[in-house]
């Protein structure tokens, strides 16, 4: 069971984190879409924003064991923690703007539908780009 741990550790904490990010991201995400009516990838830009914040705060240290908070190191894990993440924005954003803005899809599936596919494409940025062991 300790070898298992070992080698899926990152992986079962990144999926925790990850619907914990994803928690964050809907709670903006919702009030935005729903009660103040603002385009589905408008309310997506803005909760992208307080979701990748969230996010860096959290898997940085307690993913992918980063403990360094000095400029040095913080600089570029952020400058790739960024890039990554402003990818799948962009991707996640320009498929709700076709799907629910322009398609008229239902806007809560799609949401769900495309904050799987981000979970996975920021795990692997992350752990291959942003946080990898020396």
């Amino acid at each position: 069971m300790k070898e298992l741990w070992k080698k899926y550790r990152d992986l079962v904490v990144y999926l925790v984190f990850g619907v914990l990010t994803t928690a964050v991201n809907y709670l903006v995400y919702l009030p935005c879409y729903h009660l103040l009516r603002w385009p589905a990838s408008v309310s997506n830009v803005a909760a992208w924003v307080v979701a990748v914040a969230f996010a860096f705060l959290t898997n940085k240290p307690l993913v992918f064991q980063s403990h360094d908070w000095s400029w040095k190191v913080v600089g570029p894990e952020l400058s790739k923690f960024l890039a990554c993440r402003i990818g799948s924005g962009l991707l996640e954003t320009a498929v709700l703007f076709l799907t629910v803005d322009v398609l008229a899809w239902d806007g809560n599936w799609m949401k769900l539908i495309t904050s799987v596919l981000v979970v996975i494409a920021n795990y692997v940025g992350s752990k291959l780009l942003v946080f990898r062991k020396k």
